[in-house]
């Protein structure tokens, strides 16, 4: 079961995903909470796990990483054993951004930032040398960036 959120709640959520950094005194200020309170809150919310990380979000660019890729993978079977060696492989590979476990054609959606073709190429390479229970994979490049985030939309409940 979801941990019950109030309304001050949700705003504290809609605050943090826009900046981190505010501080506690700001954001009580803008809601009506002492920044002890909005402190108090922020530790809950960690501790039951609805804030699960606090990051940086860099541009891949700016790191030489221009080369954003979306790739369908698709696995010769689904035996649990071979399944768990392929996600333990794709949440320790620091290129993928983003994975997703999913129906329809393929199996897996990853999201990954290479430096150039090659950059990339020696990636795949790796992936299906390490792994072969992939039967295949697609790939499409990312031409340009509409959006990129982790904000989720904080409804009222």
């Amino acid at each position: 079961m979801p941990p019950a959120l109030d309304e001050l709640d949700r705003k504290i959520l809609v605050l943090v995903q826009q900046d981190t950094r505010r501080a506690a005194e700001a954001i009580g200020a803008e809601i009506g909470l002492s920044a002890s309170a909005v402190q108090r809150r922020i530790a809950r919310l960690r501790e039951e796990a609805v804030i699960t990380a606090e990051v940086a979000i860099v541009d891949p660019k700016s790191v030489g990483r221009s080369l954003t890729l979306i790739v369908d993978i698709e696995v010769e079977r689904e035996r649990p054993e071979l399944m768990a060696v392929l996600k333990r492989w794709i949440a320790g590979e620091p290129a993928i951004q983003e994975a997703w476990y999913v129906t329809g054609d393929g199996d897996f959606v990853l999201i990954v930032t290479a430096r150039d073709v090659e950059d990339y190429d020696a990636l795949m390479q790796k992936l299906v040398s390490e792994n072969s229970n992939v039967r295949r994979f697609r790939t499409r490049v990312a031409l340009g960036t509409l959006k990129r985030g982790c904000r989720v939309p904080v409804d009222e409940s």
